[in-house]
């Protein structure tokens, strides 16, 4: 079982989806089952079904969680001394060579990335071009769009 870096938010984001889905939603669905049984013929029953698929998969998603859980190797950024290096869950301040743009990206697990937060997945093209380096580095990385040259210009650990 391979251990999956993940950030100490992004772990409690998990855990607190776990709880919601165990505590909140399942019952939810075991109520709307009910409900729908109580109706009568289950063949012809749409809400029936519609109620067993969605348990199917918030079941599906808590062992996800669970499995995700027990192979999480926690990295908290805030506790290494790492001054200038990007590393995992660091964040990285960039600024596009090519267009003058600022863009910073914190470098995350694969269950925690979201670009439209600007989270990356340490693993991507640009979370593999920029680990490793350090602050005021130049950074050439072929993405599927094409080359892109960043400086970075700052490395929080937060």
């Amino acid at each position: 079982m391979d251990k999956e870096p993940i950030t100490l938010n992004g772990l409690n984001k998990l855990k607190e989806e776990l709880v919601f889905l165990k505590e909140k939603k399942r019952p939810e669905i075991v109520a709307a089952i009910a409900e729908a049984r109580s109706h009568g013929d289950l063949k012809e029953n749409a809400e029936y079904h519609a109620a067993k698929e969605e348990q199917s998969h918030n079941e599906g998603r808590i062992t996800e969680i669970n499995d995700i859980i027990a192979r999480a190797n926690v990295i908290d950024v805030t506790k290494l001394n790492n001054e200038g290096k990007v590393i995992f869950g660091s964040t990285v301040y960039l600024e596009d060579l090519d267009t003058g743009e600022k863009i910073n990206y914190k470098i995350v697990g694969r269950d925690e990335a979201d670009l439209k937060q600007k989270l990356i997945f340490f693993q991507s093209p640009i979370g593999k071009g920029l680990i490793g380096k350090d602050k005021s580095d130049l950074v050439e990385i072929k993405t599927p769009s094409g080359v892109k040259n960043f400086e970075i210009k700052d490395v929080k650990y937060i």
